[in-house]
């Protein structure tokens, strides 16, 4: 079974190495040129999620929320930029940040909070979802729609 599928029938995942893990398996066979919007409450994994794309490309750490800075970039053999939009006022700001000009091939652009950046976010993207269980493990998954070959 394909990371896409078992992520669109859900991950329970126990501990933040084993949601690394499953970043790591889903890095492996993204597409050079990737939008994940990334989906959940404060404290559900996507930080976490994050680190582990960042491990299977090779970046140095740290990588850390850029809850405050709004975007960090880092490079490894994929550049990777990571946006925090929880703060953005107005879905133009989304706009002002100019991503765009920083995407150097191959790139990878992972999205926390999407739904603050209006219709900026292309139908293109891949939605992961991040939830909380009462148990305290965490549940990754993957929204229907679209999704690379594999």
């Amino acid at each position: 079974m394909s990371i896409f599928d078992r992520l669109g029938s859900g991950i329970e995942s126990t501990s933040p190495e084993e949601t690394r893990k499953v970043a790591g398996e889903l890095a492996a066979v993204l597409p050079d040129e990737t939008i994940l919007a990334l989906r959940g409450d404060l404290g559900a994994g996507k930080t976490t999620f994050v680190r582990g794309l960042a491990a299977a490309w090779k970046i140095p750490g740290p990588i850390t929320s850029p809850t405050f800075t709004l975007v960090n970039f880092y490079r490894g053999t994929r550049t990777l930029v990571h946006v925090d939009a929880y703060r953005l006022e107005t879905p133009g700001a989304m706009e002002a940040l100019m991503i765009e000009d920083f995407l150097r091939k191959p790139w990878c652009l992972a999205i926390e909070w999407p739904e603050n950046t209006g219709d900026w976010l292309p139908a293109s993207a891949l939605t992961l979802t991040f939830d909380l269980l009462p148990n305290g493990n965490h549940a990754l998954g993957l929204l229907p729609g679209l999704k690379p070959e594999t």
